[in-house]
């Protein structure tokens, strides 16, 4: 059996469509076609029953389709490393992180990293915590970086480490000339937080009640930026770990101050692959990197296998 007419057979799956699928790989419809019945024959039964409104899979070609992409991702695997042989001279790597927190934490190892290998790409994909367990899982990434990672099987927690969510604020708030600020202190201000989909907002609605206070912000979005903007203009104050907003924090714009008592937030974030995949060369060295620099600017609780 051609790879050729398994990939065939995977844009055919995908787009719905003969012409479509045609389309996208540059061919005429008769070769994918072809390739189609080269599979029928390989394995002795019709996958597809074509008719005017386009292709419907049979059972057999269900759970062919089901198993399609994995392994061709797995034969783009090999060849990279295959490709490996060669060095860090080029390849790509697959990194799906959750969060704008952990993505404004990963995007300076990954800059440092590229402008070490100029050679590399990255495909960075953000997304829920359980999408980026489930593409490690299904071998749709190579490095999964997470927080509040759901408790999936299959997968190898390589490093865990904590965020700490302080009190940002603006340099010239009333707040930032405190040390450390109370939990009293800050809901007497206006607030800005993540809606109730984002951990970190469901983590301090329990802190908060668990002090007796309400949490009642003036502003709740989804957005860090939006969070960031808010507080650069003064209108509240926020909480996000520093490294998040580091720039501004340098700039002078923002200060980050503790909670008093040691009752900030605390997530985990961890750094995932899949335990029985061999990483390529590149995404190897990448995770070394990155596990490096989550040492070095987070701490951490350790390798967990």
């Amino acid at each position: 059996m051609q790879i050729r007419a398994l990939i065939y057979f995977n844009e055919l799956v995908r787009t719905n469509s003969m012409r479509q699928a045609a389309e996208n790989l540059n061919v005429a419809p008769t070769a994918i076609s072809r390739q189609i019945e080269n599979l029928e024959y390989h394995f002795g039964t019709q996958l597809v029953e074509r008719s005017a409104r386009g292709v419907k899979l049979t059972a057999a070609g269900e759970l062919l389709a089901a198993r399609a992409g994995r392994t061709l991702r797995e034969l783009d695997h090999i060849h990279q490393l295959i490709e490996d042989l060669k060095g860090l001279q080029r390849g790509t790597v697959s990194i799906y992180a959750n969060g704008a927190s952990v993505a404004n934490i990963l995007a300076p190892a990954l800059a440092e990293f590229s402008l070490r290998y100029p050679g590399l790409r990255f495909e960075v994909t953000i997304t829920s915590a359980r999408g980026a367990i489930e593409a490690v899982n299904n071998a749709e990434a190579d490095i999964a970086v997470t927080l509040f990672a759901p408790p999936l099987s299959g997968t190898k927690v390589r490093l865990r480490s904590e965020l700490i969510y302080d009190v940002i604020a603006a340099s010239s708030h009333p707040l930032a000339a405190n040390g450390e600020i109370t939990l009293a202190a800050l809901a007497e201000h206006a607030l800005a937080v993540p809606d109730r989909s984002f951990g970190a907002r469901q983590a301090f609605d329990l802190l908060f009640e668990r002090e007796g206070l309400r949490l009642d912000p003036v502003f709740e979005t989804g957005s860090l930026e939006m969070l960031k903007e808010l507080v650069l203009r003064g209108a509240a104050i926020t909480m996000l770990p520093a490294l998040t907003v580091q720039r501004e924090i340098d700039a002078g714009q923002l200060v980050a101050r503790p909670i008093a008592g040691s009752k900030g937030v605390r997530t985990p974030i961890d750094l995932c692959v899949a335990p029985d995949r061999q990483l390529s060369f590149a995404a190897g060295k990448l995770l070394d990197f990155i596990e490096r620099f989550m040492r070095q600017q987070l701490g951490a609780k350790g390798r967990q296998d």
